[in-house]
C-alpha cells in the first residue's frame, strides 16, 4: 500500500510506524529543526536587524537555543558563537589572586567587564577581517590606521589591539589568559611592596601561597587592590567600540549578531557567576551604540531572577528588563509548531496527514478534543509538547491513529519525565526541591487553603530531616513562620514558600468556583499579590504532574 491516505469508503490509512516522531526535545538533537522550524513572533524578535531587545530569557525547553541555532542557520557568515565553557573562567576564577580578592570583598565587576568587552571586541573584528594570521593582523590594523589617522582617540584605542601582539588570532581562551596574567602579575607587585615593609608575611600571591595579614592593614589593602582592579583597559575598549562603529561595522553589509548560549552550564565557579553574567549584561548594553550590531544573549529564567541587578549595578536593572525578550508560547502557537513538524515528517514513514489532529482520535464530548487535553498538560512549551506527542506515537505503533487509550497510557510516562525535569531545571536554585513535590501526593484535585497549608507545613518540617540539602533556601522563606509573632497574616507565614512552587509551575492558584487556574505562565506577578491570594478559593497542581503525583 502507498503512503497516500485513500478517499475510498472502507479504505485503511497506512499504520503509524515506531521511527515516526515530530522530532528531538532539545535543539542539539532535533532533526527537523531545520525542516519544519516555526516562525513564532518571538523569532522575528530575535533576528530583527531594529528590535532592541537582546536578552533571550526563557523556561527549559521554552526554545531559546533552537531560535539562536535557527538564525546561525539562516545566516551563516554573518553570526559569531561565543561558549562560555571555552573562555577558561574556571581556570581563572580558581586563581589564587582571584581567589584572595574575592575573599576581601573586592568589587571584581570592571575586570569581569574588561574581559567580556576584550572578548567581544577582538572575536568580532576577527570574524569581520578574517584575521588568523600575524599577517593578516597587521593588514586590518594597518588599513584601520590609515582611515583613523587624524583621530587621536582612535588610534590611542587601536594601540590596544597592537600590545598584542602573537596573542590575536589565537582561540579566545588564550587571549584571556594572557589578560589575566598581567593582571594577577599586578596583583602580585602590589604584594610584594607590601611585603617589603612588613605588612604581610608572603608575596606570591598568584602562586599557592597567599596572604598572611593582620586586621589593622586589611582596609587600607582593600583600598589598594581595589585601586588596581578599577585601573583597567575599559577607557581604552570603550573607545574601541567607537571605532567598531564607524570603521570596522560601518556598512549594513557588516551587520553582525553574536550569539551566547549555554550560560545554564557549569561553566565557572557558582559563587561568582551571576557577577559575570550581570557584567555580560553590562558589556551588551554598552555595544548597542554599534549600529550594525546585536549581540543576543540566552538565559535560563531562574538565572535571570537570581541576578540581583541593584546590588552592584545602581540603577541598571530597568536598562535590563527594558531589553528583555520573555520567550513564550500560547496553544495556537504549539498547535501550529506541532502541524509545521508533522507536515515535514509524516511523509517519510508513508503518511500523508495535514496536521498533528489527524494523528489522533476525534473529539467527542464526553472527553474533549485530545490536543487540548494534551496541552493543558504541558507548561506551554515546545519540549513539552513534542515529549507528550511522541509518547503517544510509540504507544500508537502498528495503529492508524493514536487511540485515547494510548493517550492515557502515554501520560503517565510523560508526567513522570516532565515530575523529573522540573527537579532539574531548579535544583540549582532549590536543592532537594523533589522532596517538597512529594508533599503533594494524592493530594486533591482542588485544594482548600487548609488542604495546601497542611502540604507547606509538613514542607517546611524538611529543615529537621538531615539528609534535606535544601535548608539555606528553605530557611529564607519559612523564617517568618518561625520566628513571626501571632499575629502575622496568612499571607505573611505561607506566601514565600507558595510563591516558590507557584514559580516553577508546580501550583497554580483560583479565585473562583471554576477549576481553571492561574498559573507562572498566565501571570508571572499573580502570587506577589496579597489580595490576589486573599481572595484565592482553590489551588491546583498543574495537571502536567497529576499522574506522576498520584492526583486522580
Amino acid at each position: 500500500m502507498t503512503g497516500e491516505v485513500s478517499n475510498k469508503v472502507g479504505a485503511k490509512r497506512p499504520r503509524l510506524r515506531s521511527t515516526f516522531t515530530v522530532g528531538g526535545e532539545q535543539a542539539e538533537a532535533d532533526a527537523l529543526l531545520d525542516g519544519a522550524f516555526y516562525d513564532s513572533d518571538d523569532f522575528a524578535v530575535i533576528a530583527s536587524r531594529e528590535d532592541k531587545r537582546c536578552f533571550v530569557v526563557g523556561r527549559t525547553g521554552s526554545g531559546k537555543s533552537a531560535a539562536l541555532q535557527r538564525l546561525e542557520e539562516l545566516n551563516p557568515d554573518h553570526v559569531i558563537r561565543i561558549s562560555p565553557e571555552d573562555l577558561s573562567l574556571p581556570y581563572i576564577t580558581n586563581l589564587q589572586a582571584i581567589r584572595y580578592l574575592d575573599s576581601l570583598e573586592i568589587n571584581l565587576d570592571n575586570f569581569w567587564t574588561t574581559l567580556w568587552k576584550h572578548v567581544l571586541l577582538v572575536e568580532i573584528i576577527r570574524h569581520r577581517y578574517k584575521v588568523n594570521s600575524p599577517a593578516a593582523k597587521q593588514n586590518f590594523l594597518s588599513e584601520l590606521r590609515d582611515r583613523v589617522k587624524r583621530d587621536q582617540a582612535k588610534r590611542a584605542a587601536l594601540e590596544y589591539l597592537d600590545e598584542y601582539e602573537g596573542r590575536f588570532w589565537e582561540e579566545a581562551d588564550q587571549r584571556v589568559r594572557e589578560i589575566t596574567q598581567k593582571f594577577t602579575e599586578k596583583i602580585d607587585a602590589e604584594a610584594a611592596a607590601e611585603a617589603k615593609v612588613g605588612s604581610v608575611a608572603s608575596v606570591k600571591i598568584g602562586g599557592k601561597e597567599g596572604f598572611e595579614t593582620s586586621s589593622e592593614f586589611t582596609e587600607e589593602r582593600v583600598d589598594r587592590f581595589q585601586r588596581i582592579v578599577n585601573d583597567t583597559q575599559l577607557a581604552r575598549l570603550n573607545k574601541m567600540i567607537n571605532v567598531l562603529d564607524d570603521e570596522v561595522l560601518n556598512r549594513p553589509q557588516h551587520f553582525t549578531y553574536v550569539v551566547i548560549d549555554d550560560l545554564d552550564r557549569d561553566w565557572v565557579d557558582e559563587r561568582i557567576a551571576n557577577d559575570l553574567i550581570r557584567c555580560l549584561f553590562r558589556t551588551v548594553i554598552d555595544l548597542k551604540r554599534v549600529r550594525h550590531l546585536k549581540v543576543l544573549v540566552a538565559l535560563r529564567t531562574n538565572i535571570f531572577q537570581e541576578l540581583q541587578f541593584g546590588r552592584r549595578g545602581g540603577g541598571q536593572e530597568e536598562k535590563f528588563r527594558a531589553l528583555v525578550l520573555l520567550m513564550k508560547w500560547t496553544k495556537a502557537d504549539l498547535t501550529e509548531m506541532l502541524d509545521e513538524r508533522v507536515r515535514v515528517a509524516a511523509p517519510k514513514v508513508g503518511l500523508q496527514v495535514e496536521s498533528v489532529a489527524d494523528l489522533f482520535p476525534n473529539a467527542n464530548k464526553a472527553r474533549g478534543n485530545p490536543l487540548d487535553y494534551m496541552l493543558d498538560r504541558t507548561l506551554l512549551r515546545p519540549r513539552d509538547a513534542i515529549s507528550f506527542v511522541n509518547e503517544c506515537l510509540a504507544l500508537g505503533a502498528g495503529s492508524d491513529r493514536v487511540s485515547w487509550s494510548d493517550l492515557a497510557s502515554a501520560e503517565q510516562a510523560y508526567s513522570s519525565k516532565r515530575l523529573l525535569a522540573l527537579r532539574d531545571e531548579w535544583k540549582q536554585t532549590y536543592p532537594d526541591i523533589d522532596q517538597v513535590f512529594e508533599k503533594f501526593r494524592g493530594s486533591p484535585v482542588a485544594m482548600s487553603r487548609q488542604d495546601l497549608q497542611e502540604r507547606l507545613d509538613s514542607a517546611m518540617l524538611l529543615l529537621s530531616e538531615p539528609k534535606f540539602s535544601g535548608v539555606r533556601w528553605m530557611t529564607d522563606v519559612t523564617d517568618t513562620m518561625w520566628n513571626s509573632s501571632t499575629e502575622a497574616s496568612w499571607f505573611d507565614l505561607y506566601q514565600p514558600l507558595l510563591k516558590v512552587l507557584f514559580t516553577v509551575g508546580l501550583i497554580g492558584c483560583s479565585r473562583s468556583d471554576i477549576r481553571r487556574a492561574t498559573f507562572y505562565s498566565d501571570d508571572p506577578l499573580f502570587i506577589d499579590q496579597r489580595s490576589n491570594i486573599q481572595t484565592t478559593r482553590s489551588y491546583f497542581v498543574h495537571r502536567a504532574f497529576h499522574r506522576a503525583l498520584d492526583i486522580r
